[in-house]
Parts: C-alpha cells; structure tokens; sequence
C-alpha cells in the first residue's frame, strides 16, 4: 500500500484526491519547513512538496521514496542530483500556472510604473492629498518591455503587455525565431538589451550569481521598472534596492526572494517605490486548486505506471 507525504498546505481539492484514492494513505504537513517533514520521509513512498528545500541528507532518509513531484514548475530548492542517483523520480505540474503568473507580472508592472503605494499613501494620509500633482506615474503605451526567458510565462505576458500598446523585446539563447510573431524584438546582447528597455521581466531559473547585477542596474534607464516573479537570486536585490532609494531607477516589482520570507531588514524593507508580494504569482485561488490536484495526481500516476513522462525533469 503505497503511503505518501504532503509536506506544505494544499488547496483541499489536492488532498481530497488523496482521500478517494484506493489503497493509499498519507501523512500531512501544513508547514512550510524541511524541519517539519523530514521526520516523516522514511515512511514515505511518494512525496508532494511545496517551496521548501529538499536536501541530500533527507532524500537519504527515505528509503522507500519512488516520487517527488513538485507543487510548481521549479525545483532550484530540490538536490535533483541526490534523486537521480537514489532512481528517484522528479515530476513537476506543467503548464497549470503560468497566465496566474504572467497576470502577477502584469499587475506588479503596472503598480510600479503607476506608483501605486505612493498614491494610495496619499488617499490615507501618509502623503498630503496633492501628491497627485506629483506627476511620477507613468503611463506603459509605447514603452519597451525586455522578457528574459522567453517560455510559457513570458510569452503570456507579451502577449497581456502588447495589449496595452507596449514593445517586446526578448532575450532566451533557447529561441526558435521563426516562432515568434514578426512584432517582437529578438535581443541578442543583454546588457546592450539592458540598456535599452523601459521595463525588464525575468522569467528563468536562476544562476550562480546575479544576472541583474550592479553595473547592469547602473547602466539602466531613469524610467526603467526591474520585475522579477521567477526566483530570488537573478537579481543583484541590495544593488537595486540602492538604486530605488536614490531615485535612479522608477520602480520595481518583487515576488521573490533569495531567503523566504525576506528578514524584517531586507533590502526592501522600507523602499515605497518598490511593490512587493510574498512568493504569490502563481498562488491565485484557482492556480492553486490546479497546482494541488495535479502534484497529487502526479504520485498517483506514478503508483498507477502512467504518469505522464514530459513531467519527469530529472530522466
């Protein structure tokens, strides 16, 4: 009887198919934390993990583990290595989030460019009420917008952003340029793109270090918005918190962190022309509810010798 671990909070849906599920069982943990669901992994012949990490030392603890499939479609905190040498297999949902993120994107794009703290400071007396004449917002017809990583999420995003009249321009080394719509700008210099854009949304896994870093922050545009809704670490964030702070740059929209969640004195922590959201692009009540149903029945397809092979990331 194959047993399964949740290891993080899943729409009800998910564990709902648990429940009607013949011949397994599970354990569930709510928190988000290695801490709180290693001491369960050797039980455990599948398991379903949200953001947390999975290190090497507890995949060696679970001795019966078959599958781990990813609430997601990113496994950067999963030791994929350890997996694949134990025959381990990683399964993740596919394309179940990405216009929940491409639409996060959107959203954190406009807010920014806007100044939407800003001006809602001055609707509850933060600001004076004549901020409006500040004239700091700043209207998205027009402008350019760089997508690096031009996938599933990116391109949803062109084509949100193309709707209120802005430019594509991308940069992805993977591109099929005869894939793309004649409209859109293929960069093949990034900091050369860098330089150039209006806006910059990162939509990739992330490096060694910054692909964003300080001298590429120093060399962008007065009126240049810095997105990132992909992963903590792509961007140099003490460098374009600087930046925000003196004013050299107009905004940013951040839904990720190198350290989740951020410490009270992040680089952000007091930066107004920064909207910030906790990890939450692709946590919409409805991409939440396909993201659990499709982790769990990732195990169950394993357990039933047809889960679908494109959902393996680690063969």
């Amino acid at each position: 009887m194959p047993h399964v671990l949740v290891a993080g909070k899943l729409h009800p849906s998910g564990i709902a198919l648990l429940d009607q599920a013949d011949g397994v069982t599970y354990d569930y943990v709510e928190e988000i934390s290695e801490e709180s669901y290693a001491p369960l992994i050797e039980q455990a012949d599948g398991l379903v993990i949200r953001t947390q990490p999975l290190s090497a030392e507890t995949v060696a603890r679970g001795k019966r583990l078959q599958i781990v499939s990813r609430h997601g479609v990113g496994y950067d905190a999963v030791d994929v290595e350890a997996l694949k040498k134990r025959g381990v297999k990683l399964a993740v949902v596919g394309d179940v989030n990405s216009g929940a993120v491409a639409e996060h994107t959107m959203t954190l794009l406009l807010a920014a460019s806007r100044r939407l703290l800003r001006y809602d400071q001055a609707c509850r007396g933060e600001r004076p009420w004549a901020y409006r004449n500040s004239l700091e917002a700043q209207e998205v017809d027009g402008k350019t917008l760089l997508i690096v990583g031009y996938g599933r999420i990116g391109r949803k995003l062109a084509s949100m952003a193309s709707a209120f009249g802005m430019k594509i321009a991308v940069f992805d080394p993977f591109l099929v340029p005869e894939t793309l719509d004649s409209a859109v700008l293929i960069e093949t210099n990034l900091h050369d793109a860098f330089k150039r854009a209006d806006f910059i949304s990162f939509h990739m896994p992330p490096g060694d270090k910054p692909l964003l870093g300080k001298d590429e922050i120093a060399s962008l545009k007065p009126n240049c918005v810095v997105l990132n809704a992909a992963r903590g670490g792509i961007v140099d964030d003490i460098a374009l918190a600087d930046a925000l702070k003196n004013e050299r740059i107009l905004g940013a929209g951040v839904d990720v962190f190198a350290q989740e969640p951020p410490a009270p004195d992040h680089p952000y922590h007091d930066v107004d022309t920064a909207v910030l959201t906790p990890h939450s692009a692709g946590m919409s009540l409805e991409c939440a509810e396909r993201m659990a149903i499709r982790s769990v029945q990732n195990v169950l397809d394993h357990f039933a010798e047809r889960l679908a092979p494109e959902l393996v990331v680690n063969t």
